[in-house]
């Protein structure tokens, strides 16, 4: 093969043609200026052409197209199962089937399954064949990622469509946040700490939506209450983090307290949505007026000013109608402390 041949032969190739592609553009183009997602396409196709004018290196343009089509490929897979709920799991590759922590997660990923949840895990060994096994393919996604070495696929998700491989970590992290409605946590090595505590921080600086953190060890396991230990010594003492940053997660040895604990937290709440300075927190039922009052009473410090007030939905609210029966509690959130709005979610699911 010549020069010119062996250059092209290590070319992406594109799965449309010219003319395709074309007639895409040009229906873009085309498209109303009130067509949002439509504006939000021809804003990523001018920053891609931006890229092009950049003159970057070969290997930054690799990371890109990568991670748009790791991301694009990954929303895809979850899009059909947007209206179930879901919880990410986390724990090491290395538990072996005769760990009572490995029965732990199996026991969980069942129990959760049942109450309607999917399961979501890095889909290798471990923790999460585990979870899958007791979750089952059907009700099961695997994220797995590229190692050289102890992530290849559990026979429970292997050749599923709903398993996914990913080059890089940041995108792979990015759908277990994503897609997540729970978190739960398993003892592990270096990788469940670094997603565990990158959890912990995207919740502790209102990254992430509010969302139930469970960290689950089998009866006579101390791993997390060491861990615990360590965060409330060396964190909290040296006033690193905040009191109520540690009511960000729970530590449990059940499976059926680890259900029960995300179960409370959908109890009354549904979800949030900010609207310019204004929180809006969907409740699945109403509060009384006297409740309200307690709220006001005890909550007030999360207010940059106003109070707290119920009503239906706000105006900017219209593009999702399947919520817009939901009572809202609608306040100006200052937007500094996650784990105290954590615990007025608590409060209200506990009325």
């Amino acid at each position: 093969m010549n020069t010119a041949g062996k250059l092209a032969s290590t070319r992406p190739r594109s799965s449309l043609s010219r003319e395709d592609i074309l007639q895409q553009i040009s229906t873009l183009l085309n498209s109303p200026e009130d067509d949002l997602h439509a504006a939000l396409m021809k804003e990523l196709l001018t920053g891609l052409l931006k890229l092009h004018d950049a003159q970057l290196d070969l290997l930054d343009v690799k990371i890109v197209n990568r991670a748009v089509k790791e991301l694009r490929h990954a929303f895809g897979v979850f899009h059909g199962y947007r209206n179930r709920q879901k919880v990410s799991i986390f724990g090491s590759a290395r538990t072996p089937s005769d760990d009572p922590n490995y029965q732990l997660a199996h026991q969980f990923a069942q129990a959760i399954v049942r109450e309607g949840f999917m399961v979501i895990t890095g889909g290798a060994d471990g923790i999460m064949r585990a979870s899958q096994e007791g979750a089952g393919r059907e009700n099961s996604f695997g994220v797995n990622i590229m190692l050289p070495f102890e992530q290849g696929p559990n026979s429970t998700i292997a050749d599923d469509p709903k398993l996914i491989t990913f080059k890089y970590f940041f995108t792979r992290k990015l759908m277990f946040q994503k897609e997540a409605n729970a978190i739960a946590l398993f003892p592990g090595g270096f990788g469940t700490h670094d997603e565990g505590f990158e959890i912990l921080t995207l919740a502790q600086t209102g990254k992430s939506d509010p969302q139930p953190i469970v960290c689950l060890q089998a009866p006579g396991c101390d791993y997390w209450d060491d861990w615990a230990a360590f965060i409330t010594r060396q964190l909290l003492k040296r006033k690193l983090i905040n009191e109520e940053d540690m009511n960000l997660f729970a530590i449990v040895d059940s499976a059926d307290a680890a259900v029960r604990y995300i179960l409370r937290f959908y109890r009354r709440y549904h979800s949030m949505r900010f609207v310019g300075r204004l929180l809006a927190m969907r409740l699945k039922r109403t509060m009384s007026l006297e409740q309200l009052e307690q709220v006001r009473a005890q909550f007030s410090d999360l207010l940059s000013e106003g109070t707290f007030e119920l009503r239906g939905p706000l105006e900017e609210e219209v593009d999702e109608p399947t919520l817009r029966e939901l009572p809202r509690l609608v306040f100006n959130f200052n937007r500094r402390s996650a784990g105290r709005l954590r615990q007025l979610i608590g409060h209200l699911n506990d009325l």
